[in-house]
């Protein structure tokens, strides 16, 4: 089947999390600099995760361009993705609010970790239904070490944010800063 209804499906959902998170930003009430400084937990938590739903929307768009069509698997896969990432209104909210303590950070770390492994199913439902191995996805793809190293990177972060919450932040800062550019072996291989 065609990828389009996937696409448009996508796009509205990542549409509805950046909405839902940034009503969940709350206005300052008052008119110096102090409320601002009070806001900065919440405004840093919604500018991370931010990011992070771009990277995923901006990845997912190149990832598709290069397929041609989905299967069944890929849409069920897409959905346990999209689940994942419906997460990050309520973990942000709640890291914010909590000026990063412990278990906030540790559970949006979790989110964050279950978004990368639910990532690697839709990748490989989509290299099946657009010709295996021998696909220019899977040849795209590689080895996908910097899926792997993202991996890596929340459950250290996971368990560093019970000693060192501000670690944990650091990590996932440098994940998203690592995703921040679009695959370039998926741009090559399509212009090819």
């Amino acid at each position: 089947m065609g990828k389009g209804r996937l696409e448009a499906f996508s796009d509205g959902v990542l549409a509805i999390i950046i909405t839902i998170m940034v009503l969940e930003l709350k206005v300052p009430h008052g008119a110096d600099w102090a409320v601002l400084v009070a806001q900065w937990p919440a405004f840093l938590s919604y500018v991370l995760s931010f990011v992070y739903v771009g990277i995923y929307w901006n990845n997912h768009h190149h990832f598709l361009q290069a397929a041609q069509k989905v299967n069944g698997a890929s849409l069920w896969a897409n959905l346990h993705l999209l689940f994942w990432l419906s997460l990050m209104p309520v973990t942000t909210g709640w890291m914010g609010e909590n000026q990063f303590a412990s278990l906030p950070v540790a559970v949006y770390g979790a989110v964050l970790l279950m978004c990368g492994l639910a990532w690697q199913p839709f990748q490989r439902s989509l290299i099946v239904a657009n010709g295996g191995k021998a696909s220019l996805l899977a040849q795209a793809v590689g080895a996908d070490w910097k899926g792997w190293f993202a991996v890596a990177m929340y459950v250290s972060g996971i368990a560093l944010a019970f000693v060192a919450p501000w670690v944990s932040c650091l990590f996932y800062a440098t994940v998203a800063a690592i995703w921040f550019i679009p695959d370039r072996r998926i741009e090559s291989r399509i212009e090819q």
